[in-house]
């Protein structure tokens, strides 16, 4: 995320949740802005990327060799031998298990990350190899050779599917789009091209540059085209019209590679005038200049979730970057993996959050401090929260338990089993006596906090439940499952009074408003809609989210609604006419 968010904010938490291997230390020195890893090599690189979990650097050389190497520690993880020329490209496949990589040597050859063992050796171009690049799904492989041609290859078998050819001098850079279905090419010929995989037909031809192309990459999205070039340029390009959107100039030597990041609001250059460049998409602005390399910058890529670009030199450096330009107020660091949920103390002194490292961590929340460190649970805890006097802790793990925590002194109170597969939500009640949790084994539970002892089991979701929460009264409790459905419950019998049908997906969050009347829900179908909770008649359907909903609450005066999403975005409406208020942006995950 490139948003100036401060480092202590609930918005650049979100950040590490999603994204918790490489380092996020940083500090801003004057103007430089100082890289977060430089990895020395004997050989210059030539290109350089990232595996799409951000875990290891892959790094093809001009000594013929590939390595890979540890992200967050720098060290070399595999060197992977046999080509017999320079590696000109190097990429991981999507889900990290394959390295593809393009030599001088004529050859493609596609590796086993992990083991290093090469898997196959794509033999055809009578040119060395400039550019190769995976599908996403991963079923495909296309290079780019000196010898004009951009070949499509099978990447299980290795077998040839397509020749495309159309270019009059060597191609330098090739791409895929997202959705597999578009491939565009550079070359030294002035021209972008972009083509079909499938019928390898040519679609369009962007011209514009006034010399050759370095580099070339489809936005996110597929809407765009960016293209780096010798005539010291960078170019936005829309793909459908092959319009000219954008002329980025401020490199001052050869701009060798250009890449987007993965909400497609942002470019980033390497050049030959030992500068990475950080770009707007939408206003064409330059919005950094990381200097630190000593000789040309060859290749850069983006880290998935936007934070960092690593970048790779002639002066034979790998270097990693952190791309948030403010001084940091507070980062809360201690979880040595996902931070699956957070919530604030009632009062806001203290944050509680649950990770996947098993753990549980409280901290001051003006200083960032570690304040308490929970352990007990012995698989990733799910969920979180503070009871409203701020006393105590519930956590839910999918060890399968549910635990109560002191939460001054960090003890364990309760351990409450019972569930036979991963809690996956809890929440008090809010005068601090019950405690509801919800599980994948299909049931919804309610536990008196003192002794303990489980007082209903709720049954009636036909598969897991993601979400639960207590209405303000005390009275109703609400659940949403992988079903389809909300269910409302009486909390003190168990009696299901309402089921709540209208999801065309699971349901992954729910919510009561504060006068315990209506009822929010976000789900898979990409909506949010509220509910009247005495009667289940449907009030809202919000529509606007391109992507599943995860989690959904009201305000404190119930007159709006807040709703995150995986398409990034926040977004804010009004409860009583569903109108959309605000777009919050700036998330990359």
């Amino acid at each position: 995320m490139l948003a100036k968010w401060p480092k202590h904010s609930f918005i650049f938490q979100t950040w590490i949740k999603h994204f918790p291997f490489i380092p996020s230390l940083t500090y801003v020195k004057g103007n430089v802005t100082v890289p977060l890893m430089v990895i020395k090599t004997r050989d210059p690189i030539i290109s350089v990327a990232l595996s799409h979990d951000g875990t290891r650097i892959v790094s093809g050389s001009h000594n013929n060799s590939i390595q890979v190497w540890d992200a967050s520690t720098g060290a070399e993880l595999q060197k992977l031998n046999g080509h017999t020329q320079g590696v000109k490209s190097v990429v991981f496949s999507h889900d990290g298990t394959q390295i593809v990589s393009g030599s001088n040597d004529n050859s493609v050859r596609v590796w086993d990350a992990s083991t290093g063992v090469e898997l196959q050796q794509l033999n055809g171009h009578t040119l060395g190899i400039s550019s190769v690049a995976f599908s996403h799904d991963g079923t495909h492989i296309i290079s780019g050779s000196y010898d004009e041609s951009l070949w499509v290859w099978d990447a299980s078998t290795g077998a040839e599917l397509q020749q495309l050819n159309g270019h009059t001098q060597g191609v330098s850079s090739v791409a895929f789009s997202y959705d597999s279905t578009y491939i565009v090419s550079g070359s030294y010929d002035k021209s972008i091209r972009v083509w079909d995989v499938l019928t390898g037909a040519e679609l369009q031809q962007l011209n514009g540059h006034t010399l050759g192309i370095s580099s070339v990459a489809f936005s996110y999205d597929g809407t765009c085209i960016v293209s780096g070039s010798y005539d010291k340029s960078v170019r936005v390009w829309d793909v459908s019209t092959g319009a000219e959107l954008q002329q980025l100039n401020g490199h001052s030597d050869w701009v060798n590679s250009v890449a987007f990041s993965y909400d497609s609001m942002y470019i980033v250059s390497g050049s030959s005038d030992n500068s990475v460049r950080l770009w707007d998409v939408s206003t064409g602005a330059e919005l950094q200049q990381l200097n630190g390399h000593t000789w040309g910058v060859t290749s850069v890529a983006f880290s998935h979730d936007g934070t960092h670009i690593v970048s790779g030199s002639y002066d034979k450096s790998v270097w990693m970057w952190d791309v948030s330009t403010d001084i940091e107020l507070q980062q809360l660091n201690g979880h040595s993996h996902w931070v699956n949920s957070v919530a604030f103390s009632h009062n806001g002194a203290h944050i509680v959050s649950g990770s996947y490292d098993n753990s549980l961590r409280v901290w001051n929340a003006s200083t960032g401090t570690e304040v308490q460190q929970l352990n007990g649970h012995i698989q990733g805890v799910n969920s979180v929260a503070f009871s409203h006097d701020g006393t105590h802790i519930v956590s839910g793990s999918d060890d399968n338990s549910v635990r109560v925590w002191d939460a001054s002194t960090g003890v364990e109170l309760q351990q409450l089993n019972g569930h036979s597969h991963y809690v996956k939500s809890v929440a008090f009640s809010y005068d601090g006596t019950y405690i509801v949790s919800g599980s994948y084994d299909k049931s919804v539970r309610v536990w008196d906090v003192s002794t303990g002892a489980e007082l209903q089991q709720l049954d009636g979701h036909t598969q897991g439940v993601n979400s639960v929460a207590f209405s303000y009264n005390g009275i109703h409790i609400v659940s949403g499952s992988y079903d389809n459905s909300v269910q409302v419950w009486d909390a003190s019998t168990g009696t299901k009074l309402q089921q709540l049908n209208g999801h065309t997906y699971g349901v992954c969050s729910v919510a009561f408003s504060r006068d315990s009347t209506c009822i929010v829900s976000g789900s898979y179908d990409k909506s949010v809609r509220v509910w009247d909770a005495s009667t289940g008649a449907e009030l809202q359907q919000l529509n606007g989210h391109t992507q599943r909903v995860n989690s959904v609450a009201f305000s404190y005066d119930d007159t709006y609604i807040v709703s995150g999403s995986d398409d990034k975005s926040v977004r804010v409406w009004n409860t009583s006419t569903g109108a959309e208020l605000q777009q919050l942006n700036g998330h990359s995950n």
